[in-house]
């Protein structure tokens, strides 16, 4: 928003430069993009009058003419406006003179005849942004004053960039207030007296959309004057707020929209059918707008209608048909209250953007209509004349909004600030900022006024404070809090324990999004239902991921295409899953594993990774819980993984997670050139270890016992290994495989399995027929339930 200083200084006038005044908004939270200097540029330029204007002999659009500026002779100046004629009054810039952009005045010869100076129009002394001419002055300008101190030019604009909570300063109102609270200066509001009505004509107002238009405002305005002129001074504020003057009532709203903060809308009354209905859009309306564009008006938009036809998008824009023109005698103002949330997107909708849309959709006073009624009467009546009529003011009470008071507590504003802040340097800014305090004891009960619809809850009350009190008066200190020890549970596995040892082992992290490809989800994890996304951002990125594979599986192929021979990624992260309570997030581990085991060094050629270099590291983290031996790895079959090099990992009779390499079908469906081994396994299965007991150490020595036995292919090391244990008992202190062979000496579809058990007495040295008995049962348990025989 653009705001004239001069303007502003007539509602409040601080002790502070331009340059403090710009500082002091920013500092408040109004940040100024710009500060721009008008007039400071014109010397030289001074009234002048027409005397004589001729057609230039040589050329068609020019005229030659004779221009008094009040010195000795009248200058001859070619011109080539369309409105040089002679008898008016003109603003001259004199020979020497520079205007806007650097341009100075010379003399010069135009097809032959002398020009000693320039009529200028707005446009060129940079007071509009139009013109169609040269600048034409009112009869009574004294020829030969200056035209910066005739039309008092020298100002400056700042220009106010908005954050869109703070409509309420969209309007010198609302600035006016802000500067007044900063620099503790009084403010001199603008009268909105009621205006009298000298005619009893009303219209009537329908409200058929309360929900999203509680409150119209109303008046009817007779007999204007229609050669009225929009006065030079209101002409100065709009064209330096970006608004170009039009005509006087569209001028006068424009006006109060800039001076209040409220947009206002004129209707010429005599385009109105019956009276004015509020209402949504029907079905195939069309309205053709004040800027010439038809617009084909959907159901959910709300309108200003009257009782045949849609008369404009309210809060938008007003319909041609019914806008003010060179023969509107009588008009229909309008200033009414449009909830935020019913006029949202709507101007984007339609491809456009006004001051009404820009404040509307961020929340205009509800009370503010009937001030900007009485004061829009009265600049109407002050410039067309006319006979104004008595205000119509419809509204419905329990669709208006209520602003609850909110509590603010002294140990809150201590606690948030870190500064103490004295009750009375609170009362005066919340007071000064237009709001009622009541003590309740432990701070206030403020009521917000209803211009400050930002306000709702206590942290807007102790963010206005700081504001005001100054970001830069608030000491820096360092964080004080009661820094107590968070607990710990040592049973617990934690995160990081988790991330620290992967990235000791040579993987990197990865994180990638919560949600995939569909087809890609559905062919890694097809026994999973997909959960698809109501709103996705891509159609590749549709679904929740039901599986961390997907995912790494991309992550390790985009490595893989970048020359990277090693990939080795793991992820700690949700998985989606549905169940009929709803919808379910397992914390999972998944890791993917691929190329060179080892970096390329002087030592050696690196084998390519297998099945157990990735078994290994998953069980390196299950050694993490104290209680590997607790899981269990079983040969099962996936869809998405190799048969035969695939296992499902168990942990005691649940199943808790994955193992295994990539199925070839699904490598050349992927367009992979390197085997990938992949693990996922539930969080919650490894998120508790044992607790670590004390045990003596025995002082006596450990024998071990080498076994190799013969058992058939489907027999499990797993299985020889738990048969075992529970049959060498509590002296078995370790088990190792050491040897699984195939081959000569051992039948097809029978394997020899080599197996170390150490064994170890906490109290006593074992004898060594304890150990042969212990040895001989466990071989007699292998033969029975698992057919095993010694090797010879």
């Amino acid at each position: 928003m653009k705001i004239s200083e001069k303007w502003l200084r007539e509602w409040v006038n601080p002790a502070a430069t331009t340059d403090e005044l710009a500082a002091q908004l920013t500092m408040a939270g109004l940040e100024v993009d710009a500060v721009e200097v008008f007039g400071d540029t014109l010397d030289g330029v001074v009234v002048g009058q027409i005397v004589q204007a001729e057609q230039h002999p040589d050329a068609d659009k020019l005229r030659v003419c004779s221009v008094d500026v009040g010195g000795d002779e009248a200058l001859q100046i070619i011109c080539g406006a369309p409105n040089a004629r002679a008898g008016i009054k003109v603003a001259v810039a004199t020979i020497g003179s520079v205007l806007p952009g650097d341009f100075k005045i010379k003399k010069a010869k135009l097809r032959g005849v002398a020009s000693h100076g320039m009529l200028c129009s707005e446009k060129e002394l940079n007071i509009s942004e139009e013109s169609d001419g040269i600048m034409e002055l009112p009869e009574n300008a004294p020829i030969g004053e200056s035209l910066v101190k005739y039309l008092d030019l020298i100002d400056t604009v700042i220009e106010v960039d908005l954050t869109p909570n703070r409509g309420d300063c969209l309007g010198m109102r609302g600035i006016a207030r802000e500067v007044g609270v900063n620099h503790q200066a009084d403010v001199t509001e603008v009268a909105c007296d009621p205006v009298a009505p000298t005619i009893d004509d009303t219209i009537s107002i329908e409200l058929a959309a309360p929900e999203a238009c509680p409150r119209y405002v109303g008046r009817v305005i007779r007999n204007i004057n229609l050669d009225a002129q929009t006065p030079n001074w209101m002409k100065q504020r709009l064209e330096r707020a970006g608004v170009r003057a039009i005509e006087p009532s569209v001028d006068i709203t424009n006006y109060v929209l800039l001076e209040l903060g409220h947009p206002m809308h004129a209707f010429d009354l005599a385009q109105i059918d019956g009276g004015i209905v509020v209402r949504y859009a029907k079905a195939d309306e069309k309205l053709v707008l004040l800027d010439g564009k038809e617009v084909s008006l959907t159901e959910d938009t709300l309108l200003i209608a009257d009782s045949k036809k849609p008369l404009a998008i309210a809060g938008v824009m007003g319909g041609e048909h019914s806008g003010i023109n060179e023969q509107t005698k009588d008009v229909l103002l309008e200033a009414a209250f449009f909830q935020p949330i019913a006029l949202a997107g709507k101007a984007r909708e339609y491809g456009l953007h006004t001051d009404a849309s820009h404040r509307f959709e961020r929340g205009v006073d509800y009370q503010l209509q009937l001030a900007a009624m009485e004061r829009a009467t009265q600049l109407m009546l002050d410039i067309c004349g006319g006979e104004p009529g008595p205000v119509i003011d419809q509204q419905v009470a329990e669709q208006m909004p209520q602003k609850a008071p909110v509590s603010l507590r002294r140990a809150r504003i201590t606690r948030l600030l870190g500064i103490t802040l004295e009750d009375t340097q609170v009362e005066d800014i919340l007071t000064r900022l237009g709001m009622t305090l009541t003590d309740n004891g432990e701070g206030w009960t403020v009521e917000v006024p209803s211009y400050r619809f930002d306000i709702s809850i206590e942290e807007d009350l102790i963010e206005e404070l700081v504001r005001i009190y100054g970001y830069n008066n608030v000491p820096s200190r360092l964080p004080q809090n009661d820094m107590a020890m968070v607990a710990r549970p040592e049973h617990k596995v934690r995160k990081s324990a988790i991330r620290n040892l992967l990235v000791a082992r040579g993987y990197q992290e990865a994180i990638t999004y919560s949600f995939g490809e569909p087809e890609l989800m559905q062919s890694i994890n097809p026994n999973v239902p997909s959960i698809e996304l109501l709103n996705p951002i891509s159609s590749e990125l549709s679904v929740m991921r039901t599986s961390l594979w997907p995912a790494l599986i991309k992550a390790a192929e985009y490595n893989f295409n970048r020359q990277q021979d090693r990939v080795r990624l793991f992820e700690l992260g949700l998985r989606f899953e549905n169940h009929d309570e709803g919808l379910k997030q397992v914390p999972t581990l998944a890791a993917v594993i691929g190329g060179h085991l080892q970096a390329e060094s002087w030592e050696g050629k690196s084998r390519p990774v297998d099945f157990y270099d990735l078994k290994g590291d998953l069980e390196s983290i299950l050694k993490l819980t104290v209680n590997s031996g607790s899981y269990l790895f079983k040969l099962e079959e996936h869809p998405s993984l190799h048969p035969g090099q695939s296992a499902r990992i168990y942990r005691g009779n649940k199943a808790v997670g994955w193992l295994g390499k990539l199925h070839p079908m699904k490598k050349k469906s992927l367009g992979l050139e390197q085997d990938l081994y992949l693990f996922e396994l539930d969080l919650s299965a490894i998120n508790k270890r044992k607790l670590p007991k004390f045990a003596e150490l025995s002082r006596y020595p450990s024998i071990r016992r080498d076994l190799a036995v013969v058992v058939d292919e489907s027999v499990e090391v797993a299985q020889l290994i738990d048969l075992i244990r529970q049959t060498a008992g509590n002296l078995l202190k370790h088990i190792n495989i050491f040897d699984v062979y195939r081959g000569d000496g051992v039948e097809t579809g029978r394997k020899s399995v080599a197996l170390a058990m150490i064994l170890q007495h906490a109290t006593r040295t074992l004898k060594d027929a304890e150990v042969t008995a212990i040895v001989d049962k466990t071989v007699k348990q292998l033969e029975t339930q698992l057919g095993a025989v010694l090797r010879d």
